[in-house]
């Protein structure tokens, strides 16, 4: 979402990561997605770094201008402890030792002081968007999906937030599905008018 909102042309390339091409641990060594490699060979392999790269290359609407600690801070809770919390949420299967409700319990606690947080306000940092809403939105939406209706049921304010997400034009744009790259084809030339 960073690189299509600051318009920034790349070469995009689909993969299955049940699949991964050498061509990708090449690129880096943790095999992760998304990964992109700048043209002067370096490469951003994290979400937020590479969503922060993309806003010191055009940032239109001052996603990352005013508050920047304040996201910073919000963000770093969001891929740090919730992750985890949610992780095990989504795949508590995988994790029967405290069973579903208790990690429902560990997700509620961080979607009720974003629920409250919005109750006021439209945006994580006010009427604006920023790269706080941009960055949490995704992990917002797998929680969510988990149980649709407990979520629109609970957190109502974060709810209306995440479909005004979902429903946007930037969100649309990412969304498109790609033919799965294979190191036989060349990527998706992205370029914006």
């Amino acid at each position: 979402m960073g690189l299509a909102y600051g318009r920034l042309s790349y070469e995009h390339r689909e993969i299955l990561l049940k699949d991964r091409p050498q061509s990708l641990y090449d690129i880096s060594s943790k095999g992760t997605v998304p990964v992109l490699q700048l043209a002067n060979g370096s490469v951003i392999d994290e979400s937020i770094d590479i969503m922060r790269w993309a806003l010191t290359q055009n940032d239109p609407e001052a996603w990352y201008r005013d508050q920047v600690d304040e996201q910073d801070k919000l963000i770093e809770m969001n891929d740090g402890e919730f992750k985890q919390r949610l992780d095990k949420y989504k795949y508590h299967v995988r994790f029967p030792d405290n069973g579903f409700e208790k990690y429902r319990l560990d997700v509620a606690d961080h979607l009720c002081r974003h629920d409250e947080r919005l109750r006021s306000q439209t945006f994580m940092f006010g009427s604006s968007i920023s790269l706080a809403d941009i960055a949490l939105m995704p992990f917002v939406r797998q929680c969510a999906h988990v149980d649709l209706d407990w979520f629109e049921n609970e957190f109502q304010s974060l709810a209306k937030w995440l479909n005004s997400l979902k429903d946007s034009k930037l969100f649309n744009i990412i969304m498109k599905k790609y033919e799965v790259w294979d190191q036989t084809s060349s990527g998706i030339k992205i370029k914006w008018d």
